[in-house]
């Protein structure tokens, strides 16, 4: 393991015990959360997008806020769900993102998964072409933003422009040079990982995944992981991918853990219907003494083959304990685990 990032949904709600009760207490939050986390040396800041929910959505003020207060720290999304995106746009966005960040940018897309509401999408103004999916339609948005992020030129000047142009066809601007080798796909079977491969973008697997062999989930993320590697050989990309997983892992060092984790994580996986037709296993949280839980990760055949490792947060219970909680994975797992 060579990075360990923290993952928040950025939930809010207004219940007594939450310390984030607004949308703007989670983007406050978000912001001194990073900034905490650079200084006790996580790797990176990484935020999931929903939309129409009590949670973090559009990401681009977010991760540049983020990027002005940081200097080190990679910041990125897992993951944006590319059914509600323009993707020139979000070229333009993310662009602008990357150079105030100095080039930390590292973005999670995907082609989404079930919404708060029915075909959300279409209230953003997206439609699947004839006889395409929603998922296609994602993926083919994902495309598009990875030529543009190459860079080139494709649009035709105006003879008689308000400012002048370089020469010939035009890109969009501010371009970031580098950020195309930072795109990730979120991917939830083994086929859409090999896709990954073959667009040379990096990999991002959650603690979900279709299950489509029936082994327990890090069995089959490992076997996803080693699937994706092999076929970005055979792609002969050049460089070398990088794959992320994310876990919910709670160190119990001290009695606030205790009362929040104490009876322990959801200690096996279990299975579910993201919708009608794909039967999906969602992998184990673990929560335990720091020496117990090396045990038990060091199991985890997923975590083994993973370069990164996201954190997922419990992002209401406030900064000054999740700056904790990380904290204590940093020192008392993460070593053991082979970081750094």
């Amino acid at each position: 393991m060579k990075k360990i990032g923290f993952l928040s949904f950025g939930h809010w709600s207004p219940g007594p015990h939450s310390q984030a009760r607004s949308a703007k207490d989670v983007l406050q939050q978000s912001i001194e959360l990073s900034v905490a986390a650079e200084e006790i040396g996580v790797d990176g800041a990484y935020f999931r997008v929903h939309h129409f929910a009590r949670q973090l959505a559009s990401p681009f003020p977010l991760l540049a806020a983020v990027g002005a207060r940081t200097s080190k720290i990679e910041i990125g999304t897992a993951v944006i769900d590319m059914r509600y995106e323009n993707p020139l746009y979000m070229a333009e966005d993310a662009g602008s993102a990357d150079l105030i960040s100095d080039g930390r940018l590292q973005l999670g897309l995907s082609r989404g998964s079930p919404e708060q509401v029915i075909d959300g999408w279409r209230y953003f103004g997206y439609n699947p072409g004839e006889g395409a999916s929603d998922a296609d339609m994602g993926r083919r948005s994902a495309e598009i933003f990875l030529e543009v992020l190459r860079g080139q030129g494709f649009a035709e000047p105006n003879p008689q422009p308000m400012f002048p142009n370089p020469p010939g066809l035009l890109r969009l601007e501010p371009h970031s040079e580098g950020l195309r080798d930072r795109i990730w796909w979120g991917a939830g079977s083994n086929a859409t990982a090999v896709w990954a491969a073959k667009q040379g973008m990096n990999l991002q697997s959650s603690t979900l995944k279709d299950d489509e062999t029936g082994e327990p989930f890090h069995v089959q993320q490992a076997a996803q992981i080693r699937a994706y590697r092999e076929a970005w050989k055979e792609a002969g990309h050049t460089r070398e991918p990088r794959v992320s997983v994310s876990r919910s892992i709670f160190a119990l060092v001290d009695d606030r853990d205790r009362a929040y984790f104490g009876r322990g994580g959801k200690e096996s996986d279990s299975i579910g219907y993201i919708d009608a037709n794909t039967r999906a296993i969602f992998g184990r949280s673990y929560a335990a003494e720091p020496e117990e839980l090396v045990k038990e990760l060091a199991k985890d055949e997923a975590v083994a083959e993973a370069d990164t490792l996201l954190l997922t947060i419990p992002n209401q219970l406030g900064v000054e304990y999740n700056v904790h909680a990380l904290d204590a994975i940093l020192k008392y797992v993460a070593p053991e685990l082979g970081w750094r």
